[in-house]
């Protein structure tokens, strides 16, 4: 264990955390590899190639939010090393730059920006299973 994002980004800085998240999603990617596995990124980890090229090799869905639903999340979670100080500003310039990223690399796209957990997570499973079913029927 390599401990909490906000104590590694303290003690190490943001390149360390960068570094010891793109071994963790390699690791994962290629332990997940063959399996049904939902692996949960931050927003930053595919900012890495390295990361980018692995998630070549899987389904890579962007849960897609707005400002609105974002501050209202932020506001309820004070613990984002780089969101300290005006978090929806920091938000808003880190968001400018990844969501082209984002776009490019996913194979879907899933509004998240109403519903509950659980609806969202139906929401979710439908798109995959569908997405599934058309990928299947191109390969026939």
């Amino acid at each position: 264990a390599h401990g909490s994002i906000a104590s590694i980004f303290a003690g190490r800085g943001e390149h360390a955390f960068r570094e010891i998240e793109a071994r963790t999603v390699a690791s994962t990617v290629e332990h997940a590899e063959g399996s049904a596995t939902v692996i949960s990124l931050g927003g930053g980890a595919v900012l890495d190639s390295g990361t980018q090229q692995l998630l070549d090799r899987c389904t890579v869905v962007y849960l897609e939010c707005d400002e609105e639903t974002v501050a209202a999340r932020i506001a309820r979670n004070s613990g984002r090393p780089l969101l300290a100080g005006d978090a929806m500003a920091r938000w808003s310039a880190l968001f400018i730059t990844r969501k082209p990223v984002y776009e490019r690399l996913a194979d879907l796209v899933v509004d998240v920006r109403h519903g509950s957990v659980s609806e969202l997570g139906h929401r979710l499973e439908v798109a995959l299973r569908d997405y599934a079913a058309a990928k299947q029927e191109v390969e026939n």
